[in-house]
């Protein structure tokens, strides 16, 4: 059973292309598929040696009309995209999982498809009922050195992020 997104959402240079939270066996499973590419100015930061950190962040929240909105879950994953020199390859790292590639286009590729098994436990959706997912991946400016984290405000290339995605989960 899948519970899909509408439309996608854009924001200076990241598209959320769909977005579902699908049922598995153990629960909840989110996945989404995201198009974005790298800024030049990124891109020669990355290839001169800069890792770029990129932050997933999900949601799942329960509306109340008579009380706060329950928040059911929330997740986050980070990715590291860098570029090594000496290999002429791109590596991306989530968690303590590490992928090389020889070419930018595709570590953006494996980046763009997200998959994350056991969002929510199982029976902690009630059926029938109504939720609102959220998920954006934004680029973290915060893990870029000092003299970077000076450089990125108010630049446009430095605030890569799509908008908030926001759909109905009904099980």
């Amino acid at each position: 059973m899948a519970f899909a997104a509408p439309l996608a959402a854009r924001a200076d240079g990241i598209e959320v292309q769909k977005a579902a939270v699908m049922s598995t066996e153990d629960g909840y499973a989110l996945e989404a598929e995201f198009e974005f590419t790298l800024p030049p100015a990124l891109e020669d930061v990355l290839n001169k040696g800069v890792p770029l950190y990129f932050t997933l962040e999900f949601e799942l929240i329960r509306p109340r009309w008579y009380w706060f909105n329950q928040k059911i879950t929330t997740a986050r994953q980070q990715y590291r995209l860098s570029y090594n020199a000496l290999t002429r390859q791109y590596r991306v790292g989530v968690g303590k999982l590490y992928q090389n590639f020889a070419a930018l286009p595709e570590g953006l590729a494996f980046m763009s498809r997200v998959r994350i098994r056991d969002i929510v436990e199982a029976g902690a959706l009630s059926k029938g009922g109504s939720y609102t997912a959220a998920l954006r991946l934004r680029l973290d400016t915060s893990q870029l050195p000092r003299p970077f984290q000076v450089t990125t405000v108010g630049s446009r290339d430095w605030s890569m992020s799509s908008d908030w995605h926001r759909w109905t989960v009904s099980p």
